[in-house]
């Protein structure tokens, strides 16, 4: 049985991650919903600086469109319009369509972390850096055991 801090060390999800074939429509129609104005669209970075890999293997064409939308204390609703080139995001969209793909949770020590949810029976989907090189994420599929896909985050920022 696992200890009261669960495989990754915390019970709060900092994120919930939603598949879009249509970023500004979606950021239109969840503002309203939410009563804020629309966030902005942002790319996940250049590759020299993400390091993208995909099922193991480099994924320098994997690339999405992103909206972040502030929830609650420390909880972001993230929408994902990825591009054609095969990710967790594309690949999730031609498989399931649009809709929830992931729910995130922060970590400290992202190597460990990963192994242990590896561990627990999660696969590793994707991993890489932030665009802007200040952390690090990781998808690992758990679909089988928990019905979703689990996103690992660890910043560099304190």
């Amino acid at each position: 049985m696992q200890d009261s801090n669960g495989v990754v060390n915390t019970k709060l999800v900092t994120q919930v991650g939603f598949i879009v074939r249509d970023i500004e429509a979606a950021k239109e129609k969840w503002a309203r919903f939410l009563g804020v104005t629309p966030p902005p669209t942002q790319g996940v970075g250049d590759y020299a600086v993400t390091q993208t890999r995909y099922m193991g293997e480099p994924a320098p064409d994997a690339a999405a469109k992103l909206a972040f939308f502030d929830v609650g204390p420390g909880l972001q609703l993230e929408l994902i319009e990825p591009n054609e080139a095969h990710s967790t995001w594309r690949d999730y969209l031609e498989t399931h369509g649009e809709g929830p793909h992931h729910l995130a949770f922060q970590v400290k020590g992202m190597k460990d972390a990963v192994a242990v949810c590896e561990a627990f029976g999660m696969k590793l989907e994707q991993a890489g850096e932030y665009g802007d090189g200040s952390g690090r994420y990781a998808y690992l599929n758990a679909q089988d055991s928990l019905k979703v896909l689990i996103e690992l985050l660890e910043s560099d920022r304190a």
